[in-house]
């Protein structure tokens, strides 16, 4: 099973993945957490690049491309085998993230995304998808917060640098993806509280659960 989220910078993503995680531990259900970029080792060397604020001069279709590679890796070295074992896997950002930011947000054909799509993922499509949705000043003001405290790394800021427009585009880009397909996403609130958030998130998860 492959369990995603999904949102804006500071929707609280992390500490969502913290609670499914608890979710899974108390019925004994073998999980793995991850990220992208940087789920394998050769992804956090693409990670470094992709999220490096100095690298404000990377081309659309580089970025995508580099996404893509991130993605391929990250894929055949562990989220298909441990699919395969067995275990859950929850990732933190996967392929809608791809649609959404260099998609709809930075203009590359959508098109062109789904074709890559189509021969990176050869198949695979995440069980469900949590999109933590939140008005873009306030996830912002989140991201900064956490950055300025250290729980963020200042070194990964060239998206939470972005105007506030690209923020604004990338969260309709991902209502729009919901639209499109209700039966996969779960639209969350993320400005409750955490706990609410969870308690959201866990009822739709124990559905998905229980149809596989």
């Amino acid at each position: 099973m492959l369990i995603t989220l999904e949102g804006i910078e500071g929707s609280g993503k992390t500490t969502q993945i913290d609670y499914i995680a608890a979710y899974l531990q108390k019925f004994g259900l073998e999980y793995i957490i991850t990220k992208e970029p940087g789920g394998t080792v050769l992804g956090e060397k693409i990670r470094s690049i992709l999220l490096d604020p100095g690298n404000n001069n990377i081309h659309p279709l580089t970025e995508l491309l580099l996404y893509a590679a991130d993605r391929v890796q990250h894929i055949k070295e562990l989220i298909s085998p441990m699919i395969e074992s067995g275990k859950i896997v929850i990732c933190d950002r996967f392929c809608d993230s791809t649609t959404v930011y260099q998609g709809f947000t930075r203009g590359v054909d959508i098109r062109l995304i789904q074709q890559l799509n189509s021969l990176v993922l050869e198949g695979l499509k995440p069980d469900i998808t949590f999109i933590l949705d939140l008005d873009p000043e306030i996830g912002l003001k989140r991201a900064w917060k956490q950055i300025k405290d250290g729980s963020r790394a200042e070194s990964e800021t060239r998206f939470e640098n972005e105007r506030l427009q690209f923020h604004e585009s990338v969260r309709n880009g991902y209502l729009e993806l919901a639209r499109q397909e209700p039966n996969r996403f779960v639209v969350v609130d993320a400005s409750m509280d955490p706990s609410k958030v969870s308690e959201q998130m866990l009822k739709h998860l124990e559905k998905c659960l229980m149809a596989l």
